[in-house]
């Protein structure tokens, strides 16, 4: 009897410390990111996030994670076929998802109108949103101070660094204009033929466009009246293309690139990632996208699996005071304000607007974090460094796609030598996507 008793008190006592780990273990996971709870965690319902991408694993890693708190909610992605033309379609229709895809540069266009229109206002104080984890300058308010989408991945210009030869060769990477021609010129003391590249075949995200771009905009950024001109297709705005086109021509006088072998790049995603992981590049510009496709082909590349080195990517030191910053956002969610499980979707939201979980969807897919802190991802951490004062935001210069299009087109005829600076100045407001 005394041996059955002391059994018996023995068990309770693991059935007691075991529940007191399960206990302790559900805390910690409710506490992990400061995310609590609002609505009832037995709920169940479904919630579908409709976007354009062909996988959104980075995305259904975070259902997973909310479903530890709503463990009978079923989230899933659906990828909408040709999503700019068919979403205001689909959100029109009877299956109309409760989150979607948004883009800010849809707002103001008519097409477009539905995808603006189905958006909630995700500003409500109700919402209980932490909008402050999120760079102010990506969050887009409408001209009524309507917030419709909040961005979960940002984007940006500059270039993949090769930071192993920079270790090997004893150089730092360039922080200014001055720096970049003379790590050039030192590459190529020590045997290094090309020791920039990037994309030169078409316009689009090209090296010209790539480099300039942010220049550009840090010459107009405090000057309404350039940018009411600019986007007016004003000929006479072509001057303000003047200071951008004049330092693409003395970039390349500098000899910082060989445009016969940037040539020879294909496209500027695969083939110029590819090309980099030869190892032989330093600096290879590029966007923010093609940076998220990087880890995926390392396995594919003979000679990055031969001789793997470390890379990052930090931005384009094309002015004497520093690099700027182009923040963009890349991708943002928008919730349906018709949503029949609005008070969920809603939570879903609550729950990623964090810095934790917002960085670690970016570190996943490969993107540059929305958050403050950027410090999650070493790839990306050397913009953090950039003073807010060079961070610039071209939807809050307020500079439109009409007006970037001319710039894009005369920067790239400019570099390519179809144009002189004289005749792409004046031929403002003529070229054509």
């Amino acid at each position: 009897m005394k041996k059955r008793i002391c059994m018996l008190l023995v068990l309770l006592m693991i059935l007691g410390l075991a529940g007191c780990g399960s206990e302790k273990k559900k805390e910690e996971t409710t506490e992990e990111n400061g995310f609590k709870p609002a609505l009832d965690t037995s709920v169940s319902c479904s919630i579908n996030v409709a976007g354009g991408y062909d996988n959104f694993e980075a995305l259904e890693a975070e259902f997973d994670r909310f479903n530890k708190y709503y463990p009978n909610v079923k989230l899933t992605f659906t990828k909408v076929d040709d999503y700019n033309n068919m979403i205001g379609t689909v959100l029109n229709g009877n299956d109309a998802p409760d989150i979607y895809v948004n883009y800010s540069w849809m707002y103001g266009r008519e097409q477009y109108k539905s995808s603006i229109d189905h958006a909630e206002d995700l500003s409500d104080p109700k919402l209980g949103f932490d909008l402050s984890c999120i760079r102010s300058n990506i969050i887009l308010n409408t001209d009524d101070g309507k917030l419709p989408m909040v961005p979960v991945f940002a984007n940006t210009y500059g270039m993949l660094v090769n930071n192993s030869l920079f270790e090997k060769e004893g150089l730092s990477v360039p922080t200014t204009y001055q720096e970049l021609v003379k790590v050039c010129a030192d590459f190529r003391e020590k045997g290094y033929k090309n020791p920039m590249m990037g994309f030169t075949q078409k316009e689009t995200t090209s090296l010209f466009t790539l480099t300039i771009y942010p220049f550009f905009c840090g010459t107009v950024a405090h000057d309404e009246e350039a940018v009411k001109k600019l986007n007016a297709l004003d000929p006479s705005a072509g001057e303000y293309l003047r200071p951008s086109l004049e330092k693409i021509v003395q970039f390349l006088n500098d000899s910082c690139v060989n445009l016969e072998a940037c040539a020879e790049i294909e496209n500027n995603y695969d083939a110029v990632i590819m090309r980099f992981f030869e190892g032989d590049v330093p600096m290879m510009t590029c966007s923010g996208d093609t940076v998220s496709g990087t880890e995926k082909r390392e396995s594919r590349s003979e000679a990055f699996i031969a001789s793997p080195f470390k890379y990052t990517f930090v931005p384009v030191p094309m002015s004497d005071e520093g690099a700027n910053f182009l923040d963009m956002p890349n991708l943002q969610f928008s919730v349906n304000k018709d949503s029949k499980n609005l008070d969920m979707a809603n939570e879903f939201m609550r729950f990623l607007i964090t810095s934790e979980e917002l960085s670690r969807m970016a570190q996943k897919k490969g993107l540059m974090s929305p958050t403050r802190d950027l410090s999650f991802n070493s790839m990306y951490a050397a913009f953090q460094a950039v003073p807010e004062s060079r961070i610039l935001s071209p939807e809050e210069i307020g500079l439109t796609d009409d007006a970037v299009i001319q710039l894009r087109q005369a920067v790239y005829k400019v570099g390519t030598g179809e144009m002189t600076i004289d005749e792409a100045v004046a031929a403002y407001g003529t070229f054509t996507q």
